[in-house]
């Protein structure tokens, strides 16, 4: 992999795209009528894109859930994977803010610029157990894909974790809108100002990550070293 810089701009720029797409796919959802099937399936290709192009630069996280997955299983070092997580973030914010320059002010808003929201009946409990859920699917796939040279399709990783992703949203959207990542909330809510639950999705997809991190690590690649540096 590269360097730190060059690799934390990839995070970077791989995040921005997941976010601008995630959230921006939310945010034409209603008025243009591309509906759950619309957001899963661009919200899907966007990851499996980011996550392909940027794997062999950073390593391809796109999400802080996975990188503090690796880092708990020790694959990645303490700097570098804060440089992985504060780039996100950048990303996050940064598509954000160019969703609510260029998308008119009435649709955004309608739509609290694709933050997402727990439904009505789904409490904060469900929440998090929801959103851990996903993120442990997404970050068991990471590893077995991506990090796992026993892999069985390494060079379509990136198509592999972005079907998990859509599947999901296609299951979860309706109750949680399927963050399954720190910066998929933050960004938006940050920019809009909707705080709803905003911890849920911080605490959900980080536990789910770390549980799918260590439990593949421990049962499968303890006595392996990983396909990726």
């Amino acid at each position: 992999m590269e360097t730190t810089w060059k690799a934390a701009l990839a995070e970077f720029i791989g995040s921005f795209g997941f976010v601008f797409v995630g959230a921006g796919s939310v945010i034409v959802a209603g008025p243009y009528g591309s509906g759950l099937l619309g957001v899963a399936l661009a919200t899907g290709f966007a990851v499996a894109v980011m996550v392909s192009v940027t794997a062999p630069i950073s390593g391809g996280h796109v999400n802080p859930a996975v990188t503090i997955g690796v880092w708990v299983a020790g694959k990645i070092g303490s700097a570098r994977a804060l440089a992985y997580v504060a780039a996100q973030f950048a990303g996050g914010i940064f598509a954000s803010l160019l969703l609510r320059f260029v998308v008119p002010r009435a649709v955004w808003e309608a739509a609290n610029l694709g933050t997402p929201l727990l439904a009505t009946g789904i409490g904060q409990g469900k929440g998090i157990l929801i959103e851990a859920v996903l993120a442990f699917f997404l970050v068991f796939t990471f590893f077995a894909t991506l990090l796992d040279d026993r892999g069985p399709f390494p060079q379509a990783a990136g198509l592999t974790v972005g079907s998990v992703l859509a599947f999901d949203i296609l299951v979860a959207g309706p109750f949680t809108g399927g963050a399954v990542s720190p910066v998929r909330s933050f960004g938006p809510a940050l920019v809009s100002g909707t705080w709803n639950d905003w911890w849920v999705y911080w605490v959900g997809p980080v536990a789910g990550g770390v549980i799918g991190a260590v439990l593949y690590w421990s049962a499968f690649m303890r006595d392996r070293e990983p396909g990726v540096p």
